[in-house]
């Protein structure tokens, strides 16, 4: 049975994430950064069925890898699908205000976590020569927006990276697209309450994802329930 890394499995993304793994009868190994938050996650998803937890600092270059070494030695099973919606940073500061501890802060959280992650795990993958892999990343719309600053700014590094993969990625065994959300959404213990996208009908968007092959170097846009069963995307790259 297939196994899908997700790193940032405790959001509100990361949710989805793991809810649509396990509908797709795979098994998921979800990073998690303690118990507690693994505690958490078992607690909105309802169930341990089907997930595998590893603790990781993926805020560290040397997290996710940690993670691939554990794999790669036999202590954790082994993946062929890898989902990253790291991040979550979201100040309001103004840019010109934006002191540079804080800038670094909001790269590290939102970007580089994402890159890290994709450093440590894309050689695994690309070994995998015969099996037919699949790399998502989530972003969001504030790099388009800019409505707020700090994460409009690692948002836009973000697609920028995603480009890249695309392009490094479009001969290879491993499928690599983005998850463009434009919608905010939530667990939904809280969607309920706030009225935002809840994260168990959001999931439907990954669990369609991995059934289409043909989507393929791609970002597929999310801003209402209309694009979460009819997928809208298009190519990243020429």
């Amino acid at each position: 049975m297939e196994t899908v890394l997700v790193i940032g499995a405790t959001g509100n993304i990361g949710v989805a994430a793991v809810q649509a793994v396990l509908r797709s009868g795979r098994k998921v190994l979800a990073v998690v950064r303690n118990e507690a938050s693994a505690q958490k996650l078992f607690q909105h998803l309802g169930t341990k069925e089907g997930i595998t937890i590893v603790e990781a600092d993926i805020l560290s270059d040397q997290g996710v890898k940690s993670v691939v070494d554990q794999v790669r030695a036999g202590k954790l099973p082994a993946f062929q699908h890898v989902y990253s919606a790291a991040g979550g940073a979201y100040g309001a500061t103004p840019l010109q205000e934006i002191e540079t501890s804080d800038l670094r802060k909001f790269m590290t959280i939102n970007f580089e976590s994402n890159f890290f992650a994709y450093r440590a795990t894309i050689p695994y993958l690309l070994e995998q020569k015969d099996v037919k892999c699949t790399y998502t990343l989530c972003t969001g719309s504030q790099g388009d927006i800019g409505a707020r600053a700090a994460p409009a700014l690692t948002q836009g590094a973000l697609f920028s990276m995603a480009n890249v993969a695309c392009r490094d990625n479009a001969d290879t065994n491993v499928r690599f697209n983005e998850v463009y959300v434009g919608v905010r959404i939530e667990v939904d213990v809280v969607a309920e309450k706030t009225g935002a996208m809840k994260s168990s009908d959001f999931s439907s968007v990954y669990e369609e994802l991995l059934s289409r092959p043909e989507i393929d170097c791609c970002r597929v846009t999310v801003y209402g329930k209309d694009d979460l069963k009819d997928l809208k995307y298009r190519k990243k790259i020429a």
